[in-house]
C-alpha cells in the first residue's frame, strides 16, 4: 500500500471548524487523473487537491483542484488551503514570503502576511461585462427576487464560471431562499453603515439537478472584489462576510496594492494532518 502525506484545512475563519474545508493530497506526483478524480469523490468535499512538481521554475509547486464531480483550472480557498499544508510540512518559499502555485489559471501568488494569514492575488476575470436580459431573468428566478432588487449584475468568471448580483443590504442576501438552477451564481449585499465588515456573500452552485450552497467562497470574493472595485463600490481594504446563514464565520479580507492587484486573505488552519493510503498499482 502507498501512503500519501494528507491534511485537510480550515480556511477563512479563525474559529475551528467553522470555516471551509478542503483535503490536500500531498506527493501526489504519479497519480493518474482518474485516481485523482475518485479521491476527490470519496472525500465528499467541496474540493480536494493535489500538489506534484511545478513544470515553470517560478512556481514552488504546481496544484491539481477537483470537485467530486470534475477539475477546476481555479479555486480560491483550495488554493490558501494547499499553500498553508505546504508551509506546515517543510515547505520553502523561493521567494521569501511569497509562494508561487502553478495550476489551471497560470501562477498565482500567495503571499505570507505579518499575522499569518495567507492571501493570494486574484486572477484576471476571464469574462466580465453585463448579463443580457435573459440571463439575468433566469438568475431572478433562481434567486426566488423581484428584478427591482437588483441593484446590479454583472458576469464575474475568474475560472469557476460566477455570476455576480449585487442588493441592497447583507439581510436581503442572508433572506434568500434559491431554487435549484444550473447557474453558479455569488450574491452580495452591504452590511449597515458603521459595521466592521463590507457585505455579506452568499455562492450557490448545481451539484447534479440540484443547487447547493458553498461556506466561504475565495474565487468568487476575488472576483465581486475586482468587479466592485471596478465600479467604485467600495474601498479597501475591508472585510467580507460568508456562511452566516450556514453557521460558519468566514471572514475574507480584501486589500489591493500600488499596482491595482487584489489580495484574497483569511485565517487557515490544518485541522487533520496524517496519510491517505492508496491501493499498490501493481
Amino acid at each position: 500500500m502507498a501512503r500519501r502525506a494528507f491534511s485537510v484545512v480550515d480556511v477563512f475563519s479563525a474559529d475551528a471548524f467553522r470555516g471551509n474545508p478542503v483535503a490536500v493530497v500531498l506527493e501526489a506526483e504519479g497519480l493518474a487523473d482518474d485516481e485523482m478524480a475518485q479521491i476527490s469523490a470519496w472525500t465528499n468535499l467541496s474540493e480536494t487537491t493535489f500538489l506534484t512538481r511545478a513544470t515553470d521554475p517560478a512556481a514552488d509547486y504546481a496544484l491539481r483542484i477537483f470537485t467530486p464531480s470534475v477539475e477546476l483550472p481555479f479555486a480560491g480557498h483550495p488554493t490558501l488551503g494547499s499553500c498553508r499544508a505546504w508551509l506546515d510540512a517543510g515547505g520553502i518559499p523561493g521567494r521569501g514570503d511569497v509562494v508561487v502555485q502553478e495550476c489551471g489559471v497560470g501562477l498565482v501568488e500567495v503571499r505570507i502576511c505579518d499575522d499569518g494569514r495567507l492571501a493570494f492575488a486574484a486572477p484576471p476575470l476571464v469574462r466580465s461585462g453585463p448579463l443580457d436580459d435573459m440571463l439575468l431573468s433566469e438568475v431572478v428566478a433562481a434567486l426566488g427576487i423581484a428584478p427591482t432588487q437588483v441593484v446590479a449584475a454583472a458576469h464575474v468568471d475568474n475560472g469557476p464560471g460566477w455570476v455576480g448580483v449585487l442588493l441592497a443590504t447583507a439581510d436581503e442576501v442572508l433572506a434568500l431562499e434559491p431554487v435549484d438552477s444550473p447557474l453558479k451564481i455569488g450574491v452580495a449585499g452591504f452590511h449597515a453603515p458603521g459595521s466592521a465588515e463590507a457585505y455579506e456573500v452568499r455562492a450557490f452552485f448545481p451539484d447534479g439537478a440540484r443547487s447547493i450552497e458553498d461556506p466561504v467562497t475565495g474565487s468568487l470574493n476575488a472576483s465581486l472584489a475586482q468587479w466592485l472595485l471596478a465600479e467604485g463600490r467600495l474601498t479597501t481594504p475591508y472585510v467580507a462576510t460568508q456562511g452566516t446563514r450556514l453557521g460558519r464565520t468566514g471572514r475574507v479580507t480584501i486589500d489591493r496594492d500600488a499596482a491595482g492587484r487584489v489580495w484574497v486573505g483569511g485565517a487557515s488552519t490544518v485541522r487533520v494532518s496524517g496519510a491517505v493510503i492508496l491501493p499498490d498499482p501493481t
